[in-house]
């Protein structure tokens, strides 16, 4: 469905009492019947939808997304048929511009987060997460490794629990990834937009230029070290990607 959008983008005004509005924007995977798999088109949308919001006059973004799953990583089925060689490389343009906006990005985590979609996370600013729901790095278990997404992974995570996840690939809670810093806070399901509004109230409290410096001072170094070795992480994504091992390990999952 090349040509369907499988990205929502809206510019929300909230109301806000005894104060002038501050809109955001909210930007929605929208691919559920895929559980919002990273094809190239859903990253090419979503890399078209945060320059939008860049432009727009709002003060922070909001990552999200529909259907009973987050996000559950590379799209298997699009990786078989055509490599990862687009998509591997367009996820890290994806990255790097969650990184570089120079507006805050808040993730908003309603269901489980595989592989790639952590990768997403990791590069907000700020995610909170229902506390219900798990997070795993399956890459190793299929011959890959989460090359392209440690770049925005490893500056959050301790080196212990990444070590752990990443090689395991076995299910963590959300109450671990908030305590190993993946993410910011893990909340019940039932307060989940009540804790992101939380942090949008405080975003729109603060100067649009204070942000941006703020964000830009806070992110520097990520973005030194990813820019060194985005290619070598994309290079080695595909050639991973291709290889004899994960297509098999690939083919055995889809048939599942």
């Amino acid at each position: 469905m090349p040509n369907q959008s499988q990205v929502a983008y809206d510019v929300v005004e909230p109301e806000q009492a005894d104060a002038p509005t501050v809109p955001y924007a909210r930007i929605t995977l929208d691919a559920p019947e895929r559980r919002n798999a990273l094809s190239y088109a859903v990253l090419d949308q979503l890399d078209a939808a945060l320059d939008r919001a860049a432009h727009d006059d709002v003060r922070s973004v909001v990552l999200a997304a529909n259907g009973p799953a987050f996000c559950s990583g590379a799209d298997l089925t699009e990786a078989l048929a055509d490599g990862m060689s687009r998509s591997a490389r367009r996820l890290a343009e994806v990255l790097r511009t969650i990184l570089a906006l120079p507006k805050p990005v808040v993730a908003r985590v309603h269901g489980p987060v595989r592989a790639g979609g952590i990768g997403l996370v990791a590069a907000c600013d700020v995610a909170i997460s229902a506390d219900h729901i798990t997070y795993a790095f399956t890459e190793a278990r299929l011959a890959l490794a989460p090359a392209v997404i440690s770049l925005a992974v490893l500056p959050r995570m301790t080196p212990r629990a990444a070590s752990r996840t990443f090689l395991t690939g076995a299910q963590f809670t959300a109450a671990e990834a908030a305590a190993w810093g993946l993410v910011t806070q893990a909340v019940p399901s039932a307060d989940l937009d009540q804790a992101v509004d939380a942090v949008l109230a405080d975003l729109a409290a603060g100067d649009p230029q204070g942000l941006t410096a703020t964000k830009a001072l806070l992110n520097e170094d990520v973005l030194t070290r990813f820019d060194a070795h985005v290619d070598d992480a994309v290079t080695g994504s595909a050639e991973l990607f291709g290889s004899e091992r994960a297509r098999a390990a690939m083919e055995r999952l889809l048939r599942r």
